[in-house]
């Protein structure tokens, strides 16, 4: 639910056509904005979103350029409202092969960022984080973690500027780009079996309306400094398997036996387990019916309507019991 008026206001979405990116445009034209600006370096995947969102093309500009480009940013943001920053090196193998290539897009794109918002003194910027960046033992997690400190410590730099910063900490988006979903489901079409890393791997889940909903909710709420982290179910990685063979085979009118699964290990940097929040953060986290606000220890705030303190402890996936089958398909089917 948008809460916020963006009615005649101007947005950019930096990394817009990503799943996070089309799914943002897709909400916030709703509104009737002035304009939404689309950045990204995909010329292609611009040329679709201009094919896709035909009927309302007097709304949207199409702007090439890369975060790294910090001239490029702040020509861009002249004259926004709003920024939602999406864009990520994000492909776990690909960070940890090509790792100064991720700090050059993760960490040292979003400082570009920062710096462009409080150049045009833009109202506010929500920046999309991972729950990889807890405890991180992969190149994309750590990039992001410092991508993450770097905005929720931007409030300090803001000097007379109105511009406020936050971050939205996602789990696994269920059917986005990169995801697993998407994998099995070519994998079983091509190959009749899935490759799994390991059967007793869990993830935070989330669909793509709720990644949405968070970040459309972090930028109607912020004060500056916060990360906002949705309560996710945990699902088993061998339950999902299961579900998407389950689901793939029928459409495909296949026998799901005839499907293997196939133990490859984990991958270089990869986690059993992930972690919402650390319980260092969650000493100055709040809770609400369906997010944790991690507040910036060096800031002062406004009460928080209907929030309390969170628990002090970390909130891994190892201790939470993964969803049943019928809720995890009812995620699916969204």
């Amino acid at each position: 639910m948008i809460n916020h008026n963006y009615t005649g206001k101007k947005i950019l979405i930096i990394g817009g056509t990503g799943t996070i990116g089309r799914s943002l445009v897709k909400r916030l034209m709703e509104q009737e904005p002035s304009v939404i600006r689309i950045f990204s370096r995909d010329e292609h995947k611009q040329y679709e979103m201009s094919i896709e969102f035909k009927e309302q093309l007097h709304r949207l500009r199409f702007l090439i350029g890369d975060i790294r480009d910090q001239q490029r940013l702040v020509r861009a943001m002249e004259d926004i409202d709003y920024v939602f920053h999406v864009a990520a090196m994000k492909h776990v193998p690909s960070c940890e092969y090509n790792p100064f290539e991720a700090v050059q897009t993760n960490v040292i794109g979003t400082q570009n960022v920062i710096h462009a918002a409080i150049h045009n003194n833009v109202k506010k910027v929500i920046f999309t984080s991972t729950d990889k960046a807890i405890s991180p033992t992969n190149t994309y997690g750590a990039s992001k973690l410092m991508a993450e400190r770097l905005i929720t410590a931007a409030q300090h730099q803001t000097g007379p500027k109105k511009t406020k910063f936050a971050a939205v900490r996602f789990g696994n988006v269920m059917g986005s780009r990169g995801s697993v979903i998407p994998l099995f489901k070519q994998q079983i079409q091509t190959q009749r079996k899935i490759t799994v890393t390991c059967r007793e791997m869990t993830r935070f889940m989330m669909t793509l309306k709720q990644a949405t909903d968070l970040t459309i909710k972090a930028m109607d709420v912020a004060q500056g400094g916060e990360t906002f982290v949705l309560k996710m179910p945990v699902v088993r990685l061998m339950d999902l398997a299961h579900a998407v063979i389950e689901r793939t085979s029928k459409s495909l009118n296949i026998d799901p036996n005839q499907i293997r699964i196939e133990d490859i290990g984990l991958r270089p940097g990869e986690k059993m387990y992930e972690e919402l929040m650390t319980e260092e953060e969650s000493a100055y986290a709040l809770e609400t019916d369906d997010m944790f606000i991690v507040r910036n220890s060096y800031l002062e705030y406004q009460q928080q309507e209907n929030a309390w303190p969170a628990d002090i402890k970390s909130y891994s996936s190892n201790e939470v019991e993964p969803i049943a089958k019928e809720k995890l398909n009812s995620l699916l089917d969204l």
